[in-house]
């Protein structure tokens, strides 16, 4: 596959599909309109970099043995245990360093925020932290934490990652740690299962948290999840303006109406970012964090990805390293190497 062609086909229908709603009767503005979308003002070239890794943290299993995280930890977080002939049993899981430091953190009871990229694991930040206070406290034990989706569509793709570590390699029916989605989306029949025997992880949204507040029906909810421990809110820089005020008052109904006295706050983003320094940007964004949930958030619990170079650290400067470097860029027509090693050991691709 060429990804630089396949780039232009996206491009091409992109265009062809944004051309087919101009309909502009003024020449200047139509000319002006055309120009713009012809120089491809809205899709600028493409970029390409060697993707930084994220800096490794601790194994499960050292976090275990450290007595950080409860033993059956081992057994629930593992890697590839949905694989056909695995039969539950996976390989041993190591967090990245900004997911390990999010579970020491909750592990001191701090309300803390998570803002790293996308596909850096945010969610195993919270959910790791949610299972352990549950297997801690005991399962069966009501509503220990909610977790709140701005859409529909991440709550369903949370709802398969916990199936994946709590449902793989246990008895069906019977996970260590229960947990269902109420979207608003589900079945009667399910719903009625739900409010029956509430688990002990929620997934919704914040309009079905409104209602599950105020109808009388979901009442068995409320009374399920009263000391409630965990109350996240993901995609945090969602809730902004009217919205933010909402969700922001929203967040203190909830509190006082589950009486949850020693809750932790929890907030991830991959956007949620401020001006200056990184001190001053943990500063603004724990601001933000406060006001959202109404309860005090350090600026040392805003964590953030820390990356490594995928390629070897060279001094430009260094007359052997620039020779090099001349050299390969003397020969475009030569092939970046296939091996890996080789490849980030190139001096064009360093």
């Amino acid at each position: 596959m060429d990804v630089f062609e396949l780039r232009q086909r996206l491009i091409d229908d992109y265009a062809a599909y944004v051309r087919g709603f101009l309909r502009i009767r003024d020449p200047q503005v139509e000319r002006c309109v055309q120009e713009n979308l012809d120089s491809g003002v809205l899709w600028p070239e493409p970029l390409i970099q060697l993707n930084p890794a994220f800096e490794p943290g601790d194994w499960i299993d050292t976090l275990v043995d450290q007595g950080v995280l409860h033993p059956e930890c081992r057994r629930i977080f593992q890697k590839d245990k949905d694989r056909p002939g695995r039969e539950g049993l996976g390989r041993p899981l190591r967090l990245h360093r900004h997911q390990a430091e999010a579970v020491r953190t909750a592990r001191d009871a701090h309300n803390y925020v998570l803002t790293t990229g996308t596909g850096s694991g945010k969610s195993l930040a919270y959910i790791i932290p949610i299972v352990d206070h549950v297997l801690r406290r005991g399962s069966g034990r009501g509503i220990q934490a909610i977790v709140v989706y701005p859409m529909n569509a991440l709550a369903n793709s949370q709802h398969g990652e916990l199936q994946k570590f709590l449902c793989h390699g246990y008895p069906e029916g019977h996970p260590p740690v229960t947990f269902a989605r109420y979207t608003g989306q589900e079945e009667q029949d399910e719903r009625e299962r739900i409010l029956a025997d509430p688990p002990n992880i929620l997934l919704t949204n914040y309009v079905m948290l409104e209602l599950i507040l105020t109808r009388p029906d979901e009442i068995r909810l409320i009374d399920a999840a009263q000391g409630l421990r965990f109350l996240v809110l993901d995609e945090l820089h969602t809730y902004r303006g009217r919205q933010g005020a909402d969700v922001a008052l929203l967040m203190r109904r909830t509190r006082e109406a589950l009486n949850a006295t020693e809750f932790q706050g929890v907030g991830t983003s991959a956007t949620l970012a401020g001006e200056g320094s990184g001190d001053a940007q943990r500063r603004e964004v724990a601001a933000v964090a406060q006001l959202v949930f109404g309860a005090p958030v350090q600026p040392d619990h805003v964590i953030g990805e820390t990356l490594r170079r995928a390629t070897p650290e060279r001094d430009a400067a260094d007359a052997e390293f620039v020779r090099g470097l001349r050299d390969r860029i003397a020969h475009p027509a030569r092939r970046p190497p296939a091996d890996y090693a080789a490849f980030v050991s190139d001096p064009l691709s360093i």
